[in-house]
């Protein structure tokens, strides 16, 4: 599989296994007598199915998890803070803007661990191409976090740590559902509701393709473009979310029924609502109709807008493999083929929404395998 280095965030030589992805920490970072312990933090990427932008007017949403987009990072005791990533290496009082949502983890963990004036070295490998809706800030600060936490002997609980991984993604985004801090540690799908999370039931095998327009997705100026939006118009903005929102429940019970034609006429659906919002873009339009076009069941931005990915779901496995040469002869710069097996509905009783997505991230196996092809 062809990788496409200038699309991630940092190297993948040491990428975990999809297994050993879907644990948010690895306690008792390795260490030999003399050496400094090293702490360990693994997250990984995601993508939302429903929901995205309507969640933050208190709409449901739900997402995947992808186990194989990894993101390992490591913290070890230095005589400075450093950072080393693809993105930029060297003392972390230099490091770029764009890099203050880890500063930002790294400063709050340690206060939270009760090591305010440790310093630390961190290494941060990744395999989700940044700035394309696919969880990347989440899942880079969840796992400096998990690294800081481990390297320090300190265990967060679950709230804990969703908190720190939500001001990192307030500092990136301005405003943040908690739907990609939850599912960037979970092995199953998440639905959001109402502030609480459970694992999501799928009724069958499913097959889905992302694709990445090449476009970086401009989240913060798309949340705020809604948020104006509002502003000016707020009924008309709270009847798209009363729209989405219903086709949100409805592809909820079409995922647990197996049900991939209606689901993917729910992605269609919402996909419209989100153009009439304005959080499309052209690059998402002319995939979005070459997935169609190619048999896709349903295709839809994913996540912010205005750039990033496109989600399309398709019949089967070979609907899926034409649905990528597609998508990447009109212009996406990757593709990336998701296998969602089936998986039972979350407990009625479910603990609250940190809780809930902290429990299911030590399972053992993940609930998605995926592909990639990038275009040549």
């Amino acid at each position: 599989m062809q990788q496409n280095s200038d699309q991630v965030s940092a190297p993948k030589s040491a990428a975990p296994s999809s297994d050993s992805a879907a644990s948010s920490a690895t306690p008792g970072g390795s260490s030999t007598a003399g050496e400094a312990r090293v702490g360990v933090g693994r997250t990984h990427g995601k993508t939302i199915l429903l929901g995205e932008h309507a969640v933050l007017y208190g709409a449901p949403a739900f997402a995947l998890p992808i186990p194989e987009l990894a993101v390992v990072a490591t913290a070890t005791a230095h005589d400075e803070d450093w950072l080393d990533s693809s993105v930029y290496a060297g003392p972390l009082r230099s490091a770029p803007d764009e890099l203050a949502p880890i500063v930002a983890g790294l400063d709050s963990a340690r206060r939270a661990a009760g090591a305010p004036e440790a310093t630390l070295r961190i290494r941060i490998e990744s395999g989700i191409p940044v700035a394309r809706g696919l969880g990347s800030s989440a899942a880079s600060a969840g796992a400096v976090i998990d690294a800081v936490a481990d390297a320090l002997g300190a265990t967060f609980d679950a709230q804990t740590r969703f908190d720190l991984v939500q001001g990192s993604e307030r500092i990136a985004h301005g405003s943040a559902s908690g739907l990609d801090a939850r599912t960037t540690v979970s092995s199953a799908p998440i639905w959001l509701e109402n502030g609480e999370a459970i694992p999501a039931a799928v009724g069958a095998e499913l097959r889905f393709v992302i694709a990445d327009t090449g476009v970086a997705s401009g989240t913060r100026g798309a949340v705020a473009g809604v948020r104006a939006r509002h502003d000016a118009d707020p009924a008309a903005v709270d009847a798209a979310v009363r729209r989405i929102a219903e086709r949100t429940r409805a592809g909820r019970i079409h995922l647990a029924e197996g049900d991939a034609a209606t689901l993917g006429s729910d992605m269609d659906a919402v996909h419209s609502e989100l153009r009439e919002l304005g959080v499309s873009g052209p690059e998402l339009e002319t995939l979005a109709t070459a997935a169609r076009a190619a048999g896709a069941l349903g295709a839809k931005l994913t996540g912010g807008g205005r750039g990033g990915c496109l989600l399309a779901l398709a019949a089967d496995a070979d609907g899926a493999a034409r649905i990528a040469g597609a998508l990447r002869g009109a212009g996406a710069a990757s593709t990336w083929t998701v296998r969602l097996p089936p998986t039972p509905a979350g407990p009625a009783d479910a603990p609250p929404a940190s809780t809930a997505a902290d429990t299911s991230t030590s399972t053992s196996t993940s609930t998605s395998t995926s592909t990639r092809e990038d275009r040549t």
